[in-house]
């Protein structure tokens, strides 16, 4: 019943997976095949692609976590644990010196800068790793009289956790509990692990309590009296936000994302863009988009974009961007006044590209659409068109004006007075990328249609 119930399983997933790969074909074919695709197709096809991701990586820890749960039931012989890892090796090879270990273990052995073996401690006269195929097949056919099968080895290095490790973190955790000196010394070196050591990110995913016991020394709801213990903390989070797995994780558990918060209103600037930079990271899962918007973070992020330091403005930059993709995020975002520190900033020539990037965005709000024209954004945004050499600036600024055009039909006399007396849309239907071509030729149409309507009239 239980290998039925399981290739079912299998089968469901398969037909799954087919089903997006076949939805992202789609996607990716339409937007290929169109100058003109909305941003819809484009989250469209990152959902797609993130799901399919999602049961890829789903898929696999299954098969490991079914394997290592079977495997406590058994006690594998000594000669077939890896002398690193004290577990069954699932790709043995072959060292130098004439050791055998399993792969990734001994290849982060190699990594680390280690030139001897383990064991012996003798020097290696060269690292090639050559496969030990008479101790793999031993282990195969042990795991089938045992009834398991044998995973398929694994090349990512990075993603291999050793009891050393788990030791090490649990150490640097009750340090955390200790004295403040203990407290920044554990958090310096967490900081440093998580930054080097990708396997080490992984040792957070599953826990909870992990997370707890990593955060206790900050305070949720006040300024941190010690800034550089908060800066290494809110900077081992950046780090650990980097692994898919912790994502989800850590972006549904309120106490990280009220002291990333906290971090973006009191902490110091370094502090300030790291905890901006986990929050662009952690929006990288549509649901996290909506979790961190509701936590009132768009807020304190338009607050650092609006200070005006340039080492955490293109953080907060680029974390507003990824909120604003997910419509409620827009609407959050410009009632906390959005436009008026954006208009502020790019009139001023400061992150010109990536503001606009934000405002094209907002720009599908009718409260976005107002606020700009009543801060005379059109001839600045008709000048940027003329002035500017970015293609990418050019685009946003016409699509800006494209979606005033059309929503305010009060601004048309002033864009054709502007288009007459410059010719800046004629331009840039001329020599724009194709998207911008697009959009300035529905302006100029809608000029046109205006105008023989004032005439007929």
């Amino acid at each position: 019943m239980r290998v039925c119930a399981t290739v079912m399983a299998a089968k469901m997933e398969e037909t799954t997976a087919s089903e997006l790969k076949e939805r992202l074909w789609k996607i990716v074919k339409r937007i290929v095949d169109s100058d003109d695709y909305t941003l819809q197709n484009a989250d469209d096809a990152i959902a797609a692609l993130s799901s399919l991701k999602d049961f890829k990586s789903r898929s696999n820890s299954n098969r490991t976590n079914s394997f290592d749960d079977k495997l406590d039931e058994f006690a594998p012989p000594t000669e077939f644990r890896c002398p690193i890892s004290t577990q069954l090796m699932i790709d043995p090879v072959i060292l130098s010196t004439g050791q055998t270990y399993d792969r990734p273990f001994i290849q982060r052995w190699l990594n680390e800068g280690n030139r001897t073996c383990p064991q012996t401690q003798q020097v290696l006269s060269h690292t090639i790793l050559t496969p030990n195929f008479l101790v793999r097949d031993m282990i195969a056919q042990w795991c089938k009289e045992c009834g398991l099968e044998l995973p398929q080895p694994t090349r990512d290095t990075d993603e291999v956790v050793t009891d050393a490790d788990r030791g090490r973190l649990k150490t640097l955790l009750h340090k955390l509990s200790l004295s403040v000196s203990d407290q920044k010394a554990a958090a310096k070196e967490l900081r440093l692990l998580t930054k080097r050591t990708p396997s080490f990110r992984t040792l957070f995913k599953d826990s909870g309590d992990v997370i707890t016991q990593l955060l206790r020394p900050l305070s949720p709801g006040g300024a941190c009296p010690h800034p550089d213990l908060q800066e290494d903390l809110i900077t081992t989070v950046l780090n650990l936000s980097i692994l898919d797995d912790n994502k989800k994780v850590f972006a549904e558990d309120p106490t990280v994302i009220n002291l990333l918060i906290d971090a973006l209103k009191w902490g110091s600037i370094p502090t300030k863009s790291n905890a901006a930079a986990a929050i662009f990271t952690l929006s990288a899962i549509d649901s996290n988009k909506l979790i961190i918007g509701k936590s009132g973070a768009i807020k304190h992020l338009l607050g650092l974009l609006d200070e005006g330091h340039t080492f955490a403005m293109k953080d907060a930059a680029s974390a507003i961007f990824n909120l604003c993709l997910v419509h409620d995020n827009k609407e959050r975002t410009v009632r906390e006044g959005a436009v008026k520190v954006i208009l502020n900033k790019v009139m001023n020539h400061i992150l010109v590209d990536e503001l606009l990037a934000i405002l094209a965005l907002l720009s599908s709000h009718p409260d976005a659409v107002e606020e700009m024209v009543n801060r005379n954004a059109v001839p600045f945004l008709m000048k940027n068109i003329r002035e500017s050499t970015s293609e990418r600036c050019k685009e946003n600024c016409v699509a800006i004006l494209y979606t005033i055009c059309y929503s305010r039909r009060t601004k048309l006399k002033e864009i054709k007075e502007e288009e007459k007396a410059n010719g800046t849309l004629s331009m840039l239907a001329q020599c724009g990328t194709s998207r911008a071509k697009r959009k300035a030729n529905s302006i100029l149409e809608r000029l046109n249609r205006s105008q023989s309507l004032t005439h007929t009239a």
